[in-house]
């Protein structure tokens, strides 16, 4: 029988203790981390937090709580019932949504309303009434400009601002001369509203009405 070695007996404790110590320490740890990440994670709320905006559009301001991610679109057609500007493919490839913020168009799809406060929006309904037509919305009906009618709003709205970017000496892609004027030209418009979508292919009428109200032929 082999004599008892007490150094081999203490090397057995220590490594039981040892073990055991790894053992509650992988258990400890996670927990510590969880319980960590728990409290500098933001409390989950059961709504979205709002925030105070005030938007002017068409010469009147609206005071909204909404939530930060609130488009434009979104603030102008679900809390202010404006719901001629459309929402076509909320990407902005269509158009349908465009207003005029300070005299430029956008797709008011791609901005978030926050970021207008301060700024003057303009919404088809801004622009002309049944019993005082904008010369652009005007020229549309005489020329019928449209047929479904859904791209209509953001074509008239591109359409009045693109004429503001030409009279302000704005090239465009076509523009050949960049040290002149751009001219008010058919070539020069369809390139300006390449970014309005009609899915009726009401063009050549659009095209009618926009050079009627530049004074150019079509």
């Amino acid at each position: 029988m082999t004599e008892f070695d007490p150094s081999r007996r203490k090397l057995l404790k220590a490594t039981a203790v040892a073990t055991s110590g790894a053992v509650m320490a992988a258990r400890v740890v996670p927990e510590a981390q969880a319980a960590s990440t728990a409290q500098a994670a933001p409390p989950q709320a059961g709504a979205s937090a709002t925030m105070s905006v005030l938007l002017r559009v068409n010469g009147t301001e609206h005071q909204l709580m909404i939530d930060p991610r609130t488009t434009l679109l979104d603030a102008l057609r679900e809390r202010l019932h404006l719901t001629g500007s459309k929402k076509g493919c909320d990407q902005g490839q269509c158009g349908a949504c465009t207003v005029i913020v300070d005299g430029r168009r956008i797709t008011s799809c791609l901005t978030l309303a926050v970021m207008q406060e301060g700024h003057d929006i303009t919404t088809i309904e801004g622009l002309g009434t049944p019993a005082n037509l904008h010369p652009m919305q005007a020229a549309f009906i005489k020329h019928d400009g449209y047929q479904c009618g859904f791209c209509t709003p953001g074509q008239i709205c591109s359409a009045v601002a693109m004429l503001d970017e030409v009279r302000a000496g704005i090239p465009s892609h076509v523009t050949a001369d960049l040290t002149q004027r751009p001219a008010a030209t058919n070539e020069e418009f369809r390139e300006r509203m390449s970014g309005n979508i009609c899915r009726c292919g009401a063009y050549s009428n659009i095209q009618e009405a926009i050079a009627e109200v530049a004074g150019v032929k079509a």
